[in-house]
């Protein structure tokens, strides 16, 4: 599902469904007339007439079909988890812990449809562009809904016919590094939504120089972390550092544990010098619609890679 947001975002598709119809858009348009009433509706918009001007039907249909699987999986993922989840709880299957948490994730699954439309709608006004802070609130409930899904997988455990939750024993360290590997993708989502990754298409430095002299352009000082494409870029190149680093101090602990720690902190490590070889890539090739998917999947996987280390790490020792 991110994945396909990734690509949604990458190739400009997600302003072609101008609204938003939760029970009924699951019907796409299966004729010409129909076709043409939805491409006329676009048509209408600040993205055709300011963008995509003069864009034929098919190609409209090659940006509608991005968008209109992205909302499709969405909701077949809604029901992928309610049905099952409601059959277990008739069945008094889960345990109450689990029942709950298992409801939480279903609400913020919900939140997440309403977030996405609300997203859209910043890009169907004047300015035919999402908001880079709605994209990511987007992501970042996204991410966190993959992390409550990994860490509730994780966590449960069968007892007497039930499916029981059993959370382990805090690690600040692990939650710290936690904070870290979501605050980089969430600046990563400001580089997306600022189409910031095609500009300084060079490294380390940024075409030359280390601090280029737009960094601080925008007034009020604190605005360019958000608004400035310089150093929404930077910040995302220093986070990427940041990152590295943060991971290699947890993961190195782990390294020195034995059986399922260990293995977990070489997968940690793997993750992080396989994304951040990533990014790289993705820099200096000009963002390639494939390598920025890959690279948006590559936080999955460093997201991965983080869950099951702080399983690992923070699971009771056997006797004790």
């Amino acid at each position: 599902m991110v994945l396909l947001g990734g690509a949604t975002r990458l190739t400009q598709s997600g302003l072609s469904m101008v609204d938003w119809r939760p029970l009924m858009g699951i019907v796409p348009p299966l004729d010409t007339a129909t076709w043409q009433a939805v491409f006329a509706q676009y048509q209408a918009y600040p993205e055709y007439q300011q963008i995509n001007h003069g864009m034929s039907l098919a190609e409209f249909k090659a940006i509608f079909w991005f968008e209109y699987a992205h909302r499709l999986l969405g909701r077949v993922i809604g029901l992928a988890f309610l049905l099952p989840f409601l059959w277990f709880l008739f069945r008094r299957r889960l345990s109450s812990g689990l029942a709950w948490r298992l409801g939480v994730v279903f609400v913020l699954g919900g939140l997440q449809g309403l977030v996405g439309w609300w997203m859209v709608k910043s890009g169907l006004v004047d300015d035919p562009d999402v908001s880079q802070y709605r994209l990511a609130v987007h992501l970042g409930l996204a991410l966190l809904l993959f992390v409550l899904v990994l860490w509730l997988a994780f966590g449960v455990r069968g007892d007497d016919g039930r499916a029981v939750f059993t959370p382990h024993r805090a690690g600040l360290g692990g939650l710290a590094v936690g904070a870290v590997v979501l605050g980089q993708a969430l600046s990563g989502a400001l580089v997306a939504g600022l189409d910031a990754g095609r500009h300084y298409n060079t490294f380390p430095t940024m075409n030359g120089v280390w601090f280029p002299t737009e960094l601080l352009a925008l007034e009020p000082l604190w605005l360019n972390a958000f608004e400035n494409t310089t150093t929404v870029q930077f910040d995302h190149r220093l986070g990427a550092v940041v990152t590295v680093l943060a991971v290699l101090a947890y993961a190195l602990p782990c390294l020195r544990r034995d059986g399922p720690a260990r293995t977990a902190g070489l997968f940690l490590l793997i993750a992080v010098a396989g994304q951040f070889a990533l990014g790289v890539a993705t820099l200096l090739l000009v963002v390639p619609t494939s390598l920025g998917v890959l690279h948006q999947g590559g936080a999955l996987v460093l997201l991965t890679a983080w869950v099951l280390a702080y399983e690992r790490m923070t699971r009771p020792r056997e006797g004790g």
